[in-house]
């Protein structure tokens, strides 16, 4: 890799009104690569710690893609070492994200492909664009990497899978057909589709949404232990499962927002919450 890349900005950060966007920066593709997945888990650890941040919304640069996935020419001259060891960074930067005890959504304002989507199905919610704009072609979703002769390596036959359910996951990775964002969301692959005619009037709409999960509106706190209680409660037995809500429920029980929802409630007016 040369000197300009290692020194370009791979990964933008902005935060504003209790929201954080981590925005994946390398074009044309905005494809990954080892500098930028230590970006983007640098991001996770900062969204993490910050106590005023509520939601993390997880874009690409421009209007074509979300992200295309891995650089394959990166990948190309590496050795299969490298390989391995850049799949497990991957896998375990995902699942920082995934277990961060707060909202995160990935909104997916181009192509997501690969990769890509394997970022995306880490976030809690994801949220697609369809453009109306005259001649606009319609962005594809997918993991297309049996075309390459390898699998989807960093998530994708696992989370996929839980997605759409096996055989429909195993069909999609098998044939590397892509489809694109309205029959994501029927597959479940998306949880909405946005229309808009143009990327700015698309994040205009995910970040208004966003916000409807922060303080005041809404419980963050709550939320995030909601988020815990599904993602790795889904992963052990039922009995574990509950034993887990139990114990983020009494965490919730003990915060100023449970007292204020609580308190509200009886006293028939709207609650204003603080996050803690």
């Amino acid at each position: 890799m040369s000197d300009a890349s290692k020194d370009a900005v791979l990964v933008d950060w902005e935060a504003r009104d209790g929201v954080a966007v981590l925005t994946l920066r390398n074009p044309p593709a905005n494809t990954y690569s080892y500098e930028m997945n230590r970006g983007i888990d640098e991001a996770i650890l900062r969204f993490r710690f910050d106590d005023a941040l509520h939601v993390l919304v997880i874009r690409g640069a421009g209007d074509r893609f979300f992200c295309a996935g891995a650089d394959i020419a990166m990948l190309d001259g590496a050795a299969p070492s490298f390989k391995y060891h850049f799949c497990l960074h991957a896998n375990e930067t995902l699942l920082r994200l995934e277990q961060t005890p707060k909202l995160v959504i990935a909104a997916l304002n181009g192509h997501t492909v690969g990769g890509g989507l394997e970022v995306a199905m880490a976030a809690d919610l994801r949220i697609g664009w369809r453009s109306t704009a005259a001649g606009a072609k319609a962005a594809l979703v997918g993991l297309p990497e049996v075309t390459l002769g390898v699998l989807p390596g960093t998530g994708g036959t696992q989370r996929l899978a839980r997605l759409v359910g096996k055989s429909r996951a195993i069909e999609l990775m098998a044939t590397g057909r892509n489809v694109d964002m309205a029959e994501a969301e029927r597959l479940g692959i998306v949880n909405r589709v946005i229309e808009a005619d143009s990327v700015d009037g698309f994040m205009a709409r995910v970040l208004e949404y966003a916000g409807g999960f922060c303080p005041p509106h809404r419980a963050s706190m709550a939320v995030g232990h909601i988020k815990r209680a599904v993602q790795s409660g889904a992963e052990v037995p039922l009995e574990s499962g509950l034993a887990l809500e139990r114990e983020l429920q009494q965490r919730l029980f003990q915060s100023e927002d449970a007292r204020e929802g609580i308190g509200a409630y009886n006293q028939k007016r709207r609650p204003s919450f603080k996050g803690r």
